[in-house]
């Protein structure tokens, strides 16, 4: 069996007063009815950044600043590869609004844990707690 060729998304980590921005998954999309943080695959030849900028003006209807690399997560499943990079970012302009998603939220690190996200986002989710400690 060949290598099989990772998927590419992009993901903000967009953060006020202390609380993290997050999605739920659409419930007919893979994965679907999970919380994840807001973001999607890149097409072909876009960069992470732009990528990023175009999926939150899509599934949120907002406009970010220039995002900062945090974490990049390399998963593999059964069924999937992904390359996942997350960049920390703010809004820049626009409300955000559930447009392509089944609804957001603002969540703390400490409540990341109890909420259901696909496998990928667990080393993320703790590399959030363990900054949070440190604070």
């Amino acid at each position: 069996m060949g290598a099989r060729l990772a998927m590419r998304v992009a993901a903000g980590l967009i953060s006020q007063d202390g609380r993290y921005l997050i999605t739920k998954r659409k419930a007919s999309a893979h994965l679907g009815g999970l919380w994840e943080f807001p973001g999607g695959k890149l097409e072909p030849r876009e960069s992470f950044e732009d990528g990023l900028r175009r999926e939150l003006r899509e599934e949120l209807g907002i406009e970010i600043t220039r995002p900062k690399l945090f974490l990049v997560i390399h998963h593999d499943d059964a069924d999937h590869s992904v390359e996942l990079h997350f960049f920390r970012c703010s809004i820049a302009s626009g409300e955000v609004q559930s447009l392509d998603c089944d609804g957001h939220r603002w969540a703390s690190p400490q409540e990341l844990t109890r909420l259901a996200f696909p496998p990928a986002d667990r080393s993320l989710i703790q590399a959030l707690q363990d900054e949070a400690v440190e604070e």
